[in-house]
Formats: C-alpha cells, sequence, structure tokens
C-alpha cells in the first residue's frame, strides 16, 4: 500500500515532546478556568409593591397575593386569577394598556410556578380555588409538542431567571400578552430517550394564558414558536415569548467553554462526542436548519444568529433548527463522514421531514461542502495507490475510511449557507503555530479511539494507524494539503444551490493573492470564494462572521427568500 502527500505522523525529539507536553498542560488549565457562555442566576420576580392610588386593581391584588406565602397554594392561586381577571377586564376594552399586560402575564406565571411546585398535573379535574367572592375553577389543559408531552417536564417561569455571558448582553424577547415560560425534562438523561436532544437536560421555550369563562378558568402552555395570536375576551394579542432562557439553560448547563479547547487538543475525550441535534421539539412541517460551528468552537458560537433568527416571525413559522456538534481537533473528512451517519439516522427517525438548509461556518463550510460534493474515487486515489477492496486493511477499517473520501451529494440538502469558510486553506496553517498545532491533534488523535459509531466500533489500532494518514483538523487549513488542493476541483452539484458570506474587517483588499489580501483576519477571500454561488456578500466582520449584524441580516434574508421561492 502506498501512500501520497504524506504527513508528520509523531513527536520524534524529547525535547520537542516536553514542549508540546507543557502546552497542552496550559490549554488544560486555560480551558479549565474559562468563563461559561452563559450564567444563570435565579430572581425575584420584578413586581413592585403596589400600595397606592395610582395603582391597578390587578396590581393592587398581586402585592396582597405575593405576602401570602404561607397561604394553602390553591388560594394562593385564586387570588393569582383575581388579579389576572382584573387585568384582562381592562384589556377587554383598553388591549394596548401595557400595565394591564404586564399585571396578566406576571399573575400568570405565579400560577405555573404555584401548579409546578405543588407538582399539580394537566388534563385532571378541575381546581376549586377561592378567590374574592367566588371559588375559580381551574382547569389545567394538557400541551403537546409534537410527539413530546410536556407531562415529564417541569414547567417554570422564564421572570425567575438573569442570564450572563459573551453572548447574553440583551434579552431576545418578544413583547405580548402571556408569561413566558421554560420547559425543563424531568429525565436524568434525556438523551437515552430521544437521542436527538441537545443535552442531558432539555429547555424548551412556552407560553402561558388564562381564558375566563364565568367562574372557570382555563390555564394553557402555548409553543411560541409555533403560535403567533392568542384569543382572550374575543381580542386577539400577540403572543408574548422569551427566546433567550432556553438557550441561556442549555448553555449554562452544558458548559461548552470547557470542552471547546479540550475537544480541539484531545477529541477522543470522554465529554467530546459528534452529535446532530434539534433546539426544539421537532414539527415535520417546518423546514430543518442545521448550523456546523468551525474550529475551536462549539453550538455555542450560533447563539447570537439563533436568537435574531427567531424575532422573525415568517422565520419563527416555517423553520426548525438544528446543531451539529463535534470535537474539533479530529481529521476532517472523519467529522464530514460521522454527519452523513447521523443524517441517514435523521431520516429514519423523521422520514417525512423536509430537505434540510446548512449553515456552515469557517471549518463547519467546508464540512458542510462534503454534503453537496460527489468525490468519485478522486479522494481515496489521492491517499491509496489500491482501490478499497483491494487496499490491506480490517474490513470495519476499509469501510470507515470509505465513508470518509468516497461520498456523494446528500439529497436531503436543500441549499447552503457558507460564512467565513476556508474551502483552499490559509497560510496561517502553515506557520509555526500552525504547525504545534497540527503536530499536536495528530497525536492526540493516534492515542484515541473513535468511539461507539452507528456502524459499530472500529478495529482501535488499525485505525489508529489509517487515522494517521487522514489529515488533522489544522492540516485541512494549509492551503498545499492534498485533501484541499483534490476536494477543490469537485465542482458542487448544481441542483444543491449555495451562498456565501465573506468577510474582510473592512479593509477591502485584492481578492487574488497580491498583496494587500482581502481577508477576515484568519481566511483570504481567494479561499472563501466559490464559483457558482447564487449569492456573495463581502461584510466588514472579522472571521466570526456569524456574531456580525450583517452576516446575521444576510442568513435572515437567504432563509426569507427560500421560504418565498418554495411557495
Amino acid at each position: 500500500m502506498g501512500a501520497r502527500g504524506g504527513y508528520n505522523l509523531a513527536l520524534r525529539t524529547m525535547g520537542f515532546s516536553l514542549i508540546i507536553r507543557g502546552f497542552l498542560a496550559c490549554l488544560a488549565v486555560f480551558a479549565a478556568g474559562c468563563v461559561n457562555y452563559a450564567t444563570v442566576m435565579e430572581k425575584k420576580p420584578d413586581h413592585e409593591a403596589c400600595t397606592t392610588d395610582s395603582c391597578t386593581l390587578a396590581g393592587r391584588a398581586i402585592t396582597v397575593a405575593l405576602g401570602q406565602t404561607g397561604a394553602d397554594p390553591k388560594a394562593r392561586i385564586g387570588q393569582f386569577i383575581d388579579a389576572a381577571a382584573m387585568a384582562a377586564k381592562v384589556l377587554r376594552t383598553a388591549p394596548h394598556d401595557a400595565a394591564s399586560q404586564a399585571d396578566y402575564n406576571f399573575a400568570t406565571a405565579r400560577i405555573f410556578e404555584i401548579l409546578d411546585k405543588q407538582a399539580i398535573p394537566a388534563g385532571g379535574p378541575p381546581l376549586a380555588c377561592p378567590g374574592d367572592g367566588r371559588v375559580w375553577k381551574v382547569s389545567r389543559k394538557p400541551a403537546r409538542f409534537p410527539r413530546d408531552d410536556l407531562s415529564r417536564y417541569h414547567i417554570l417561569p422564564a421572570d425567575r431567571y438573569e442570564f450572563r455571558g459573551r453572548f447574553f448582553r440583551k434579552r431576545s424577547v418578544k413583547e405580548g400578552l402571556g408569561a413566558p415560560l421554560i420547559a425543563t425534562s424531568t429525565e436524568m438523561d434525556a438523551t437515552e430517550k430521544d437521542p436527538f436532544t441537545l443535552n442531558r437536560k432539555t429547555y424548551y421555550a412556552l407560553t402561558g394564558t388564562l381564558t375566563f369563562q364565568g367562574d372557570s378558568c382555563s390555564v394553557s402552555c402555548l409553543d411560541p414558536l409555533g403560535t403567533e395570536s392568542v384569543v382572550l375576551d374575543g381580542r386577539t394579542f400577540p403572543l408574548a415569548a422569551d427566546f433567550t432562557a432556553p438557550l441561556a439553560l442549555n448553555l449554562a448547563e452544558m458548559n461548552l467553554r470547557r470542552t471547546e479547547i479540550k475537544c480541539f487538543v484531545l477529541p477522543g475525550g470522554i465529554d467530546c462526542n459528534m452529535r446532530l441535534a434539534r433546539l426544539q421539539p421537532y414539527d415535520p412541517k417546518k423546514i430543518p436548519v442545521l448550523f456546523i460551528h468551525g474550529l475551536g468552537d462549539s453550538q455555542a458560537t450560533w447563539t447570537p444568529l439563533i436568537e435574531s433568527l427567531r424575532t422573525d416571525p415568517l422565520i419563527r413559522q416555517k423553520y426548525q433548527f438544528w446543531v451539529f456538534s463535534y470535537p474539533t481537533g479530529y481529521p476532517y473528512p472523519l467529522t464530514a463522514a460521522n454527519l452523513r451517519i447521523q443524517l441517514d439516522a435523521v431520516a429514519q427517525s423523521y422520514p417525512e421531514h423536509k430537505k434540510m438548509i446548512v449553515v456552515g461556518h469557517s471549518m463547519g463550510a467546508m464540512i458542510s461542502r462534503t454534503l453537496m460534493t460527489d468525490s468519485g474515487m478522486k479522494l481515496w486515489n489521492a491517499y491509496y495507490d489500491q482501490p478499497p477492496a483491494a487496499t490491506p486493511m480490517p474490513g470495519d477499517t476499509r469501510r470507515f475510511m470509505m465513508d470518509s473520501l468516497i461520498f456523494r451529494p446528500r439529497r436531503d440538502i436543500a441549499r447552503v449557507i457558507f460564512m467565513s469558510a476556508s474551502h483552499r486553506g490559509s497560510d496561517r496553517a502553515t506557520g509555526f503555530i500552525g504547525h504545534l498545532g497540527a503536530s499536536i491533534i495528530r497525536s492526540s488523535t493516534s492515542r484515541q479511539t473513535m468511539g461507539p459509531r452507528a456502524t459499530g466500533e472500529a478495529e482501535a489500532a488499525a485505525l489508529g494507524e489509517q487515522l494517521r494518514r487522514m489529515p488533522s483538523s489544522i492540516d485541512v487549513l494549509d492551503p498545499k494539503n492534498v485533501f484541499v488542493t483534490t476536494i477543490d476541483t469537485l465542482p458542487p452539484d448544481p441542483r444543491i444551490p449555495f451562498h456565501s458570506i465573506i468577510g474582510d474587517r473592512g479593509r477591502g483588499g485584492n481578492k487574488d493573492r497580491t498583496k494587500p489580501v482581502s481577508s477576515d483576519g484568519i481566511v483570504p477571500y481567494w479561499s472563501s470564494h466559490l464559483e457558482g454561488a447564487e449569492s456573495e456578500i463581502v461584510i466588514p466582520s472579522a472571521h466570526w462572521s456569524n456574531h456580525h449584524e450583517q452576516g446575521i441580516a444576510e442568513v435572515g434574508r437567504i432563509l426569507r427568500q427560500h421560504v418565498r421561492g418554495a411557495e
């Protein structure tokens, strides 16, 4: 078996090995001390004591109810229903009264808080809740997402939490009627029940509402990503929502800032998994949008973009969001092969799902590129002198290498958006830091097994040797890398439209290799540009174009255009 385009496969000298181990130790310390992307703090819900004549009647009732902390839970529910009913009476004739809307929302949130604390299930017999001069008959309607029973969740008010962190400087909310809530799963590990759940503990956005008919009060949960309005006493109101809360709680729970560097340097670690997951309950009527992060990042990097997209009613109505996370130190062809396996699993679990739109940033864009490419035998032939059947290696390893180097365009992909793509690499990968990083990753990767795969467990020893022949995540940024140069000769499938969003830091520059070169600071224009794009935009961003307001706006434009073109 011959090889082409060989790589440095191991660290050769003791001195350099000591440098590497010291560098790894520094990275580990740095990773352990990193501030998380999201910090969650519980707080007292905002409602000032309301005792003056200028207060609303509902506001006064809320103040009284808040002071009855030791009262019977049903009596407290009745008091908060009194307040919400007073606010609803005002809204009947003054639908834009902000104070009454705030009173209604606050009282509704407290009712859900008591129901959850007392573990009062939905769908049971009506509760008799004494109010002021009447006894409310309170029925709690069961709420279901498609394929998901909310009886398995705690329902908590979002106004109980404050969020801080790199991606949470401003809370993304939709003003309207209803109490923004958070549904959180009660299972010890939700991923065991649903492999496409984002986290061991899942969080979804809900909005709670109350409706009245005589002495009856109906308590309901609505999905703000699927419902835009609510009717109260014959009037239609925008449904309130908090899009930040579930994202922030998920990120705080996962603590991804600590794992990003670890999974770059030691991708075989126990916390480093390749996972395709949905950010909301699956809906067969909505188009999946799959986000794939880049080198050294995690799914957390998409938070600003996702928060912004969710403020658009059309996008909320038409799309559902998914993420693919992976240890960025692994060889890039391996990651792309694993993604294809997981996409096949999605098709089995959700056979009716609509074709996906894929959004890839940086190396995630390179992974996205493979989904719309027919490799034929060109990549295999770039690494091996013999066809797969004649190449001496164990059968499962052969299958694994074939999955990595031989692939066809996906039929379940409708469109691809490249953000700061490094299609042809970057000269920065050829410097000292690039070579150091590549050596660290190769040394680490060669000592790791790949873990369970959809097709079984690969033979560790033989596969380890094969992995050494494949480019690491740093190698594929080398413009002269055999994988990079070979895949660049393969045209994208013309049936899959694609778009490019490219940064130049506002400096302009030449689009070829002549200086000054247009670049986002990491990847030059000549690497990001791909002929045949349906649209290409150059924005004044650095490499993280997925955080820049113009990059975010362009993704929104493309998604809206896609929906209108499909109608």
